[in-house]
């Protein structure tokens, strides 16, 4: 009866001439777009240099804030009110006025006070700027070892691309579920199914298997796409990322079949799915550090799954860590499969 019931749900899925592109091109359009859309780094900054030392020290300050490629020299008034008007007019982004006395003061060993000032509406991009430009201001400091480890290039890119994994094993493995029991509900074909003597572990069980499947051949994929695009490959064992991903696949497919047995339409599943993966994203610690969330977000993160496997994809791409290292982890989200499990086949109201 397992068995025909997996064959009936792939049956379905091939009928959708969509679905099964749309599982596909998903991947690879999240793998090959949003690591280079949704970066932190900023680049080509628009500067306003004021040199009032017209020296040759301060000429080659200006080269090199040209020859970076974080920024793009856009203007050289000759008065600070000029500056100014330059980024009130949008014509620049920053104004770096260097004083009088820039040269000598270098050659008496000391380090000239620069002004800096920034057009902050966007805080972000303006706090980039500003460190990037006094980092060129005060090369000395480049002298001190830094090593940066797990990521020593700084690419932005490697924190994203494992993080990204999950995103797209919650979508598939979370809202597909949903909208599969919901759409037989709607179709009126779930009733067949309720009179017959399938148990209700059958019949959950029938609807997790598929798309368990689908989730390990999209995580191949994103990761053939990883190692393919950007050349990153776990720094651990993979199998330890297969454990978890069943785990965590078996978590949203449990989440999706929760949601499904309180909707009674599509729109109604969708939304609320929409709302959970909306909450799952931002508090998970993709684009800001959970570090940095108030307290009292921070404590909403422990009931986010998302950010447990998010935690594992990073350690085991990055850090090469094991089992040991990701118990935790792990052990949470075995409770929420279990618990999410449990509440699935007993939710699921079958008609005598």
């Amino acid at each position: 009866m397992l068995r025909y019931l997996i064959e009936k749900e792939f049956k379905q899925l091939k009928r959708n001439s969509f679905l099964p592109r749309l599982i596909l091109l998903f991947p690879c359009m999240m793998m090959l777009v949003m690591p280079w859309a949704a970066t932190l780094e900023i680049e080509n900054l628009r500067i306003a240099v004021i040199d009032n030392d017209r020296s040759p020290s301060s000429e080659r300050l200006v080269h090199r804030i040209e020859a970076s490629r974080y920024f793009q020299l856009t203007a050289l008034p000759p008065s600070y009110a000029q500056g100014l008007q330059a980024i009130e007019t949008d014509q620049a982004d920053m104004l770096l006025e260097i004083p009088r006395g820039f040269e000598k003061a270098q050659a008496n060993g000391q380090s000239p006070a620069a002004l800096i000032a920034v057009n902050t509406v966007n805080g972000t991009k303006g706090g980039l700027g500003s460190a990037y430009l006094q980092q060129i201001l005060n090369p000395s400091s480049s002298q001190n070892s830094v090593r940066y480890r797990f990521n020593p290039y700084l690419n932005y890119k490697v924190f994203m691309v494992p993080a990204l994994m999950t995103m797209i094993l919650v979508l598939l493995c979370g809202f597909l579920p949903a909208l599969n029991v919901v759409s037989e509900k709607e179709a009126g074909t779930i009733e067949q199914i309720n009179v017959s003597p399938v148990s209700r572990f059958t019949f959950t069980l029938a609807k997790l298997l598929p798309y368990w499947g689908i989730g390990f051949v999209v995580l191949n994929l994103c990761m053939l796409l990883a190692w393919l695009v950007y050349g990153l490959t776990p720094a651990g064992n993979v199998l330890t990322i297969y454990l978890a991903t069943l785990i965590f696949a078996l978590v949203m497919s449990g989440l999706g079949l929760v949601i499904s047995n309180y909707s009674s339409t599509m729109q109604q599943a969708m939304f609320v799915m929409w709302f959970c993966m909306l909450i799952f994203i931002l508090m998970s610690g993709l684009f800001t550090p959970i570090s940095s969330m108030p307290e009292w977000a921070q404590g909403i993160t422990y009931l986010n799954p998302l950010r447990y496997f998010m935690e594992i994809m990073r350690m085991v791409y990055l850090k090469g860590s094991g089992i040991c290292d990701i118990g935790f982890q792990l052990s949470v989200l075995s409770s929420f499969a279990l618990l999410l499990y449990a509440w699935a086949i007993r939710s699921y109201r079958k008609q005598q």
